[in-house]
């Protein structure tokens, strides 16, 4: 699938970090309004505009696990899909030790076993300022004639919530440690499929996800918070890059300042990448082939690291 990478990846997902990284540049962009909260308000953060730019603003933010959590859920629901995951595997209490969920993304519970996660995600912080990517609406409750009277009475069943708007960026890096070429293209595929974020997804907070770049690295790289403040910079000099062509310029200025050995792969590069992954995930044989491989190399993993009975909370 990536075989003009093979340098990058493993043969078998090691027991110890070996200093592969593949970092996934993903550009998230809101497609319907949305709400990331934790305790009632939107999630924010006070910060520099930018590098150069010191100007204090405020960010909406989407935390780490608003992020990998429906991407993780994606994941299983395909796994369980195609009988590759048991029906009496719940997410946060019964987990299956040598299923792709349980040693990619990982699990603890108590005393019983613990696998720490492969992937890596952290906080990813709105382009824009709080004050332009956010919309305070109003929220009721009607009856079922579909009005908010009845008796001669209005029910006070009223609500605000702040909502982020349609089209608002997230930059994010999503880093996969020592992968393999399965261990890669499933993350790939659980954030391609991914299409709703944070709450209320049944109603709203349609998100796409696009995948800007790719790099190979042997170490971690640069954060969300500094690519997102090089982004603003860059813009604000060249009003007419897209959002998508100053991410994969902004990420290829910042890799070189990172200490690290690297392959960037953008472009045409990333675009035939994208391409063969393509043909596996879109077709149910090819994906059902797939997923049997990639269960069969974590089951194996798990054998060696002794992770083999299924543990429950």
């Amino acid at each position: 699938m990536f075989s003009a990478y093979e340098k990058h990846f493993h043969k078998e997902i090691p027991l110890r970090p070996s200093a592969k990284y593949a970092h996934i540049l993903v550009l998230r962009k809101t497609e319907s309004y949305a709400v990331f909260k934790t305790d009632g308000e939107l999630n924010t953060a006070r910060v520099s505009a930018g590098l150069e730019d010191k100007t204090q603003i405020s960010r909406l933010t989407i935390f780490k696990r608003k992020q990998s959590t429906p991407e993780r859920l994606t994941g299983r629901e395909v796994l369980r899909r195609y009988e590759l995951l048991p029906v009496d595997d719940e997410y946060n209490v019964n987990f299956t030790p040598t299923s792709p969920d349980s040693v990619i993304y990982g699990y603890a519970i108590g005393d019983s076993g613990s696998e720490k996660s492969k992937v890596y995600v952290d906080t990813a912080f709105s382009l824009t300022s709080y004050d332009t990517s956010h919309e305070t609406m109003t929220l009721n409750a009607p009856y079922e004639d579909g009005t908010m009277t009845r008796g001669g009475s209005t029910t006070n069943r009223f609500s605000e919530q702040d909502h982020v708007v349609p089209e608002i960026y997230f930059p994010s890096v999503v880093t996969v440690r020592d992968p393999t070429q399965n261990t890669l293209a499933y993350v790939l595929n659980n954030i391609l499929r991914t299409k709703r974020y944070g709450a209320q997804t049944t109603r709203t907070g349609q998100v796409s996800n696009q995948i800007v770049g790719l790099i190979f690295a042997d170490g971690e790289i640069f954060s969300n918070l500094k690519l997102v403040q090089a982004m603003h910079d860059l813009l604000a000099t060249n009003k007419n890059l897209s959002e998508g062509s100053a991410m994969e310029q902004t990420a290829y200025d910042l890799i070189k300042q990172d200490g690290v050995i690297f392959e960037f792969v953008k472009g045409d590069q990333l675009e035939s990448l994208l391409v063969n992954l393509n043909t596996t995930i879109t077709n149910e044989e090819n994906l059902k082939t797939f997923l049997s491989s990639l269960y069969k190399e974590t089951s194996d993993y798990a054998g060696r690291a002794g992770n083999t009975d299924k543990k429950k909370s």
